[in-house]
């Protein structure tokens, strides 16, 4: 086919030039969206070339990737009222049968209706009773964990951190983190800023921080906002709190507020993020989840 026959609309080989048409099909550069290649031999021809505008180009797309608001936190909603979740952890009940989070008002509902008809207490999700003890706890963990539940992984891997047992730590947690678990890869970060089961790496600090961010980690998030702002990068570190305090997290908003004080964030930047702090904070409320922060103080 010559080139004369070729649409104007034609992809070509950013090496060779030779378009893709019937049997010819091209590859994507693996970093960026800008150029595609018939071959890895022209991809490796090309490479000088594209290699300053590649890198330039994969920042770019990381970090519209980075800096995209979550629906909601990595905690998600509660699976039986289905409202979003607080990022508290004492208004939530971990339930390692099935690997759930239960809000402290379905929870108390629960045991209220057990009580009521002197039922025996059992998981208001799965209804598999609750276990008797640690002991029963940490097989049913297990057990999940062979099904590569990250949930059931990352609870792992902190048991063994707590121990000690960091190098044990550090593979459950890349387990989890591997199947997109935000808070494994937020304790891979920090693991590696510590040099705790692994040796200390400054950019595996920094990507597994980002992707525990991207999933939704406020903490992380927070975290990535302040270490900006320690090098001076404080329109990033603007980002990356607004986008965590619109996730409800309150350091976050304390943390802009002083910014906001020394000019680095703007009148309607800082009102941005309160609004969006106080809807994330109002969605995790209802009169059930109210009533059982009474029973329960």
């Amino acid at each position: 086919m010559s080139t004369g026959d070729i649409g104007a609309e034609a992809v070509c080989c950013a090496s060779c030039g030779i378009a893709e048409v019937d049997d010819i099909k091209l590859m994507e550069c693996a970093d960026c969206d800008l150029v595609r290649y018939c071959s890895d031999k022209c991809q490796q021809d090309h490479r000088p070339e594209h290699e300053a505008m590649c890198r330039k180009r994969a920042a770019e797309l990381r970090d519209e990737l980075l800096f995209r608001q979550p629906e909601s936190s990595y905690f998600g909603d509660c699976p039986i009222c289905c409202l979003p979740l607080s990022l508290d952890p004492n208004k939530f009940v971990k339930y390692f049968c099935c690997s759930k989070l239960v809000c402290n008002g379905c929870t108390t509902a629960n045991m209220m209706r057990q009580f009521d008809e002197r039922l025996p207490h059992g998981c208001p999700f799965c209804r598999q009773l609750c276990a008797k003890s640690d002991e029963e706890m940490k097989r049913r963990n297990k057990k999940r964990c062979e099904a590569n539940d990250p949930f059931a992984l990352r609870e792992e891997g902190r048991t063994h951190f707590v121990d000690g047992e960091y190098e044990r730590a550090f593979e459950y947690f890349t387990k989890a983190a591997d199947l997109g678990e935000a808070v494994a890869q937020f304790n891979l970060s920090l693991m590696y800023r510590e040099g705790l089961g692994v040796e200390k790496d400054e950019k595996m600090e920094l990507y597994y921080a980002e992707e525990a961010a991207i999933g939704g980690d406020p903490t992380a998030r927070h975290s990535l906002g302040c270490i900006e702002g320690a090098n001076a990068r404080f329109r990033r570190a603007a980002k990356h709190l607004i986008i965590a305090a619109k996730l409800g997290h309150d350091d976050s908003v304390q943390r802009l507020k002083g910014m906001y004080k020394s000019g680095y964030v703007s009148k309607e930047d800082f009102a941005s993020a309160l609004r969006g702090h106080q809807a994330a904070v109002d969605a995790t409320k209802s009169p059930q989840r109210e009533e059982a922060e009474k029973l329960l103080a």
